[in-house]
């Protein structure tokens, strides 16, 4: 009797030991918020995003970037393989402005997915076009605010300023 007893009541323990864990585990899972999005979301107005781009954008500094800079940026890019150059976002999706060399010079390019070179935005096949346009350019034109240079400038908030060039990127990759 005890030989049919024993082994039903240690079956009984197991079935509510794995049960009780089977139930917690699922109560956990069903209580546990989604994993995404990694960060908490900001529930903001239209007018408060414009006041945030607003203070970006008047933190931005104006000071050029310089003909020494600029010199020294497409030196470092005519050494850089064909296809390569200044990207400086390695991820999915919209990765930025990059300077990409290629067999004729440089291009200014949007990058995707961390390598991508996109269409030319514009394209210098000369030192000195290059240098003369990137000595008088700033983080503030270089970010899209600016409608006096055309090459960088967009009314589009959400690509002012995305991931753009900047000195210290430049200076970075230098």
């Amino acid at each position: 009797m005890a030989g049919i007893i024993i082994p039903i009541v240690c079956y009984a323990i197991i079935f509510y030991v794995v049960g009780t864990i089977s139930w917690s585990l699922w109560k956990q899972r069903k209580n546990k918020p989604p994993a995404w999005p990694p960060y908490p979301l900001i529930n903001a107005t239209e007018e408060e995003m414009d006041r945030r781009r607003d203070e970006v954008r008047d933190m931005l500094s104006h000071k050029a970037l310089g003909a020494e800079r600029a010199r020294r940026l497409w030196d470092k890019l005519q050494r850089a393989e064909i296809g390569t150059g200044l990207i400086h976002e390695f991820h999915r999706d919209f990765c930025g402005h990059g300077l990409i060399r290629t067999e004729a010079g440089v291009i200014l390019c949007d990058i995707e997915d961390g390598h991508f070179p996109g269409p030319a935005i514009a394209a210098w096949d000369n030192e000195r076009e290059f240098v003369d346009f990137f000595a008088r350019q700033s983080d503030f034109t270089m970010s899209g605010w600016e409608p006096a240079e055309p090459v960088f400038f967009t009314e589009d908030k959400w690509y002012r300023n995305n991931q753009r060039l900047r000195t210290e990127i430049i200076d970075r990759f230098l």
